[in-house]
């Protein structure tokens, strides 16, 4: 078996964990896994933890997501594309969130528009192996083909959270 058929048995399984883009019960548990190492600080840096309430319930859904880095900015990328529950519930609560990796850091996320999300995902999936079977797009393509997608693949640039004052105006 070469590397080509390994990378394609790989993205076959990873596909089959979401089948229906949604989480089975293999990838629940690897979930569960990953926001507890995250959450701790064992996990690699670009891995976290985020706690967004859920748009029904207003309970705390935790789940693990990878930051990818560009251009001095920090962003969140849905490969699952725009109708992954942790989208909805984001979108529900404005954006307002809690980052873990070891400490907890209060956070908005404000959704990148669609013509400037190329760059962003091409890095997302260098760092973000597992996504590759979701997006199907090589890591090494050019921007092009990243724009081709981006109209399904949220991406959230992470801020820090300030109150907002009480002045709406905008002034």
């Amino acid at each position: 078996m070469g590397r080509d058929d390994s990378a394609r048995l790989l993205h076959r399984f990873d596909r089959w964990m979401y089948r229906g883009g949604r989480p089975g019960r293999l990838a629940r548990v690897m979930n569960r896994q990953s926001v507890l190492a995250a959450s701790a600080g064992l996990a690699p840096r670009r891995l976290v933890a985020m706690e967004v309430p859920g748009r029904r319930t207003g309970r705390r859904v935790s789940l693990p997501l990878v930051v990818a880095d560009h251009e001095g900015d920090r962003y969140l990328v849905s490969m699952l594309g725009d109708t992954a529950n942790w989208v909805r519930n984001v979108r529900a609560a404005d954006g307002r969130v809690v980052l873990r990796h070891g400490r907890a850091e209060a956070v908005r996320l404000e959704e990148v528009e669609v013509g400037a999300r190329a760059p962003v995902l091409r890095r997302y999936l260098a760092l973000a192996p597992g996504a590759r079977a979701h997006l199907r797009v090589d890591q090494r393509a050019p921007l092009e083909e990243f724009a081709r997608i981006a109209d399904r693949v949220p991406v959230f640039r992470i801020l820090p959270d300030r109150p907002e004052s009480g002045d709406r105006s905008g002034s």
